[in-house]
């Protein structure tokens, strides 16, 4: 019987991008059943270190050389920059690599002409598998959380409630704090802030004099927040990382879209079929980035001042 393979899978970052790329993970090893190495930064770890596709994590901190005693025989490099080229070069192994599609996301920021094609960004990444001989199963993402894993003892959560991500990478992909306490006013369950340390005072803010609404950012660790996630009625969020956690968990989802839009192709994906996407369309200055930015570059900001939150309404 001859060696299953051994895979080399590169994302360096960040949580939204490697959660994407868990399907690659999950078909290499149900399907060829190939020994999946999973490469990216320490701070990542805790979003694979449960899941038991992935056969070890490396960090891109230590030394890449070391890489060279694993032997793999195929590099998939589904991050593609600077960084992730000179580790395939040192490692010297047959690699395929993610077309990030970078021209034509630049026709689209720029001149507002779509040259992407319609093909999530999941879809993609499966891309750079096919000549392995793997399909895609449609299993939709994975996350795992241990099973021992808890919230802390002071914590009390409602037996219902929604889980709203107030937070984002850039300014520009996030709801004013004046609007979060609209969506806070609209909803007819007890809700949850989730977000992270640099989310914790405005999550304070959001929360003031407000009876059903609990902030717990800046509290938890990310693997916390996804246990927030997972049991929650739904989950409204922006562009951000915990909301591919939530689609993962198959939870109704509610994404807002500010400078970016779901043209690029990474919207939730296959999350539960209620799902809804809020933006404010024919916007012409939509999307002004593929990533955000800290302000408003023309200082209006009505891709989220004028966003209508009517569809919040309603348990």
């Amino acid at each position: 019987m001859s060696k299953p393979l051994k895979i080399l899978v590169i994302r360096l970052s960040s949580i939204g991008d490697i959660v994407l790329t868990t399907p690659v993970v999950r078909c290499l090893k149900k399907q060829i059943n190939a020994e999946v190495h999973f490469l990216t930064k320490k701070r990542f770890f805790c979003l694979l270190e449960n899941n038991p596709y992935v056969h070890k994590l490396h960090a891109i901190e230590d030394r890449v050389e070391s890489l060279k005693a694993f032997s793999f025989d195929w590099i998939i490099d589904l991050h593609h920059n600077l960084r992730t080229s000179k580790v395939k070069r040192i490692l010297g192994v047959p690699s395929k690599s993610f077309h990030k599609l970078n021209i034509q996301k630049w026709l689209l920021t720029n001149f507002k002409i779509n040259r992407l094609p319609n093909k999530h960004v999941v879809d993609r990444y499966l891309d750079t598998v096919v000549h392995l001989g793997v399909t895609n199963d449609n299993v939709g993402l994975d996350y795992f959380l241990a099973k021992n894993e808890t919230l802390p003892k002071e914590l009390k959560l409602p037996e219902k409630y929604v889980a709203l991500v107030i937070g984002g990478q850039h300014n520009t992909k996030i709801l004013p704090t004046s609007r979060l306490k609209e969506i806070c006013r609209k909803v007819n369950l007890p809700i949850v802030l989730v977000g992270g340390p640099e989310d914790q005072l405005r999550g304070e803010e959001i929360a003031q004099n407000q009876k059903e609404v609990i902030n717990t950012c800046g509290d938890l660790s990310i693997n916390q927040s996804a246990y927030l996630i997972k049991y929650a009625q739904k989950v409204i969020t922006h562009d951000t990382g915990m909301m591919h956690i939530a689609a993962a968990f198959k939870k109704e989802i509610i994404s807002i879209w500010g400078s970016t839009v779901p043209d690029f192709g990474m919207y939730p994906y296959l999350a539960d079929e209620k799902s809804k996407t809020l933006e404010l369309k024919n916007l012409s200055c939509r999307p002004c980035s593929k990533i955000g930015y800290k302000k408003c570059p023309l200082g209006h900001f009505k891709c989220m001042n004028q966003i209508d939150l009517n569809l919040l309404s309603g348990k």
